[in-house]
């Protein structure tokens, strides 16, 4: 497996899990804390961190501590590698489709 590979599957991984979607909708909103976080989603600090050190692995958050207080915001280098999967893959399948509306167009020629 590639690193690239890896690196979308991470993505997925993270994107796959309600939580993580919610603290990235969350995030999208401007920077918050981790409390801030953890308030609407009935978890704990604890659980918030987990899910955080998951979300910054692969590229969608970064956290900064100041004082007592960690700060969380969006972060778009995995945004971005996950657009240019979705726009690789885009291209190879309207590729394929292009190729089946060919093929079923020869065969209705008489």
């Amino acid at each position: 497996m590639t690193r690239k590979q890896a690196d979308i599957d991470r993505l997925f991984h993270a994107l796959g899990d309600p939580t993580r979607r919610a603290i990235l909708d969350r995030l999208s909103q401007g920077p918050v804390s981790v409390s801030q976080l953890a308030g609407p989603l009935g978890i704990t600090l604890t659980a918030v961190g987990q899910h955080l050190e998951i979300l910054e692995a692969c590229g969608l958050a970064v956290t900064e501590k100041v004082g007592r207080v960690r700060t969380c915001r969006m972060a778009s280098a995995g945004l971005d590698a996950l657009e240019q999967w979705v726009r690789d893959h885009r291209s190879q399948w309207e590729q394929r489709i292009d190729r089946l509306a060919n093929l079923l167009e020869e065969g209705k020629a008489p």
